[in-house]
């Protein structure tokens, strides 16, 4: 059965030992943040904290942040049950004998749930109507100690296209300014942003609603990447096996979930000059700079009676974002197998967050195969984003990272297993020297005959740790370390990273590196330089810094820790 609401499923997950209720008072400034982190790293559970200072919402936090609450949300034991299903869906034999057309009857009856039934009644969300509008009674969280402010990290933004009034909803965090108005956070690649050219060019105001707080399958809808033409609401339907409710907001005419918890209403006036937005903690593990965006001017807030502010935390991984992606990689690896033949597996790994690394493997049937891959994969969507691809054969597991780190290995050599490509970056990229663009890395780790040049050379690899001095000094240490060692593989990372910690090792690696600036090629060996870049050595840009909490702040929540009432494991 669908979730009714949010509601529903804290309920779910209080039957289940999935969700902790923090009786005690707690600050929506930083310490939320502390305590949230400490246990997603720790993979506890849900939090749920009643009692925020200064505001009358409850906060709810990392609901789905584990492989179970994920799937919990989405109604499936296994995310790969939904990729299985879509599989199915896509399966033309299915479908060309009688027999089988029956049997597809069940599945087929799903698709009645897609379509979103609107309603010009009064929805649950609108049982307050709260025209004098102020932001400071939600809980809207500063969750880092560089954050330029308090942010909403869990937001519904509904638009609705100029020309084709055709509704999109997308996540964009939203920057709290003053009591009635927030940045809005559309990146260029964005669906919202496209539609804001459209009331740009046409210099008419543009409604936007935001909802907060709806059902699983509602929220992560929101973030999936469907292509412009399809509403989002569709798919949260056939997730959720229920027709999605939509009511009209009470100032505007966008259509909402009937179930949300909270709506913002109000419009962007593309006249407007933008406001300065940011530096945000954000997914990658780093503050993304500040930039100018548009302003959310919030008309109206309405909401339910006892509603729950929703909220996630984002930072170095694992976090609750990781688990969501891991979602989108499930269900829509049938559709990337559809267009990609000799696709068999994806696994885009948490230390890669979302748009850094995809692990493939493939039908190697031919010479070329994951070269073709690459570039298929590289030409789908957002995947353009993903700065490094590797390509393994289908008898190795790519779920299994000692597999794909035998399989790299063994079959990679520096002559002809390398391919760099430039293109579009994710907008957070900030390793690239240039903002948007940049440099890409594919790696063939497939088995094919090869010349044995590197014989000499051993299937290893090494970890240098560097405190940088100097610009070009990760490349210095690099080479020299190369030229008298025999290690196939030799990682560069800075001087606070512990070279045993593997997750945190690539971590860096998929996110500091520009494939053509930062490669080294000796003797046949490879080296990568992921070490903090400085302006000398061709960035355009400041290099962020990584999301650290203060010492002020652990300090507390270790002194709190008791009254928090939480397991002594997490």
């Amino acid at each position: 059965m669908p979730y009714k609401d949010l509601h529903t499923f804290i309920n779910e997950l209080d039957s289940k030992g999935e969700l902790k209720r923090i009786k005690a008072e707690v600050s929506a400034e930083l310490e939320i943040t502390e305590i949230t982190d400490r246990i997603s790293k720790a993979h506890g559970p849900a939090l749920l904290f009643e009692k925020v200072t200064d505001s009358k919402y409850p906060v709810l936090i990392n609901a789905m942040g584990s492989f179970h609450r994920m799937s919990l949300g989405l109604g499936v034991q296994e995310l790969d049950e939904l990729g299985e299903l879509i599989g199915e869906y896509l399966d033309l034999r299915n479908y060309l004998s009688i027999n089988k057309l029956i049997k597809s009857i069940p599945r087929l009856l799903r698709l009645l749930h897609i379509f979103p039934a609107k309603s010009r009644r009064r929805g649950t969300c609108q049982q307050i109507i709260e025209r004098d509008v102020d932001l400071n009674t939600i809980p809207v969280l500063k969750c880092w100690p560089e954050d330029a402010g308090r942010f909403v990290t869990l937001p519904l933004v509904f638009t609705k296209d100029l020309k084709t009034k055709r509704q999109n909803v997308g996540m964009y965090r939203l920057q709290v300014l003053d009591k009635t108005s927030t940045g809005m956070h559309w990146h260029k690649h964005k669906d919202g942003s496209e539609i804001y050219k459209g009331y740009q060019e046409s210099k008419q105001r543009m409604p936007v609603s935001v909802a907060l707080g709806c059902d699983p399958a509602i929220t992560y809808a929101s973030t999936a990447p469907l292509p412009p033409m399809l509403d989002e609401m569709m798919l949260a339907g056939w997730l959720r096996k229920k027709r999605v409710k939509m009511v009209k907001c009470i100032t505007n005419d966008i259509y909402v979930p009937s179930n949300a918890e909270i709506v913002l209403e109000g419009y962007v006036d593309p006249q407007e000059d933008l406001v300065l937005e940011g530096p945000f903690g954000d997914h990658t593990g780093y503050y993304s700079l500040a930039d100018y965006y548009p302003k959310f001017h919030v008309t109206c807030i309405t909401h339910r009676r006892n509603a729950i502010y929703p909220a996630t935390v984002v930072g170095k991984p694992p976090m609750e974002d990781c688990y969501m992606a891991k979602a989108t990689e499930r269900i829509f690896l049938p559709m990337l197998r559809m267009m990609i033949p000799e696709l068999v597996d994806l696994n885009l790994p948490l230390e890669g967050v979302f748009h850094n690394c995809a692990i493939v493997s493939i039908k190697s049937n031919y010479p070329g195969a994951a070269i073709k891959t690459m570039n298929s994969i590289w030409g789908q969507g957002q995947m353009m984003y993903t700065k490094l691809i590797v390509v393994v054969d289908q008898s190795v597991d790519v779920q299994n990272l000692t597999q794909v780190r035998d399989a790299v290995l063994t079959n990679v050599n520096a002559s002809n297993r390398l391919f760099i490509v430039e293109g579009p970056l994710d907008a957070l990229d900030h390793s690239s020297n240039l903002p948007l663009y940049g440099n890409r890395l594919g790696i063939d780790a497939t088995r094919r005959p090869s010349k044995d040049e590197n014989k000499d050379l051993t299937n290893t690899y090494h970890v240098l740790t560097i405190s940088k001095s100097k610009p070009g000094q990760g490349r210095e240490v690099l080479s020299e370390y190369m030229s008298s060692n025999p290690d196939k593989f030799v990682l560069a990372v800075d001087g606070e990273v512990d070279p045993k910690d593997l997750s945190t090792v690539m971590w860096k690696v998929f996110n500091n590196i520009d494939a053509k600036r930062d490669l080294i090629i000796l003797d046949g060996k490879i080296g990568i330089d992921a070490t903090k870049k400085w302006k000398e050595e061709g960035l355009t840009r400041d290099w962020p810094n990584d999301i650290v909490m203060s010492q002020k702040i652990k300090h507390r929540v270790d002194e709190r820790w008791k009254n928090y009432d939480l397991d002594e494991s997490n």
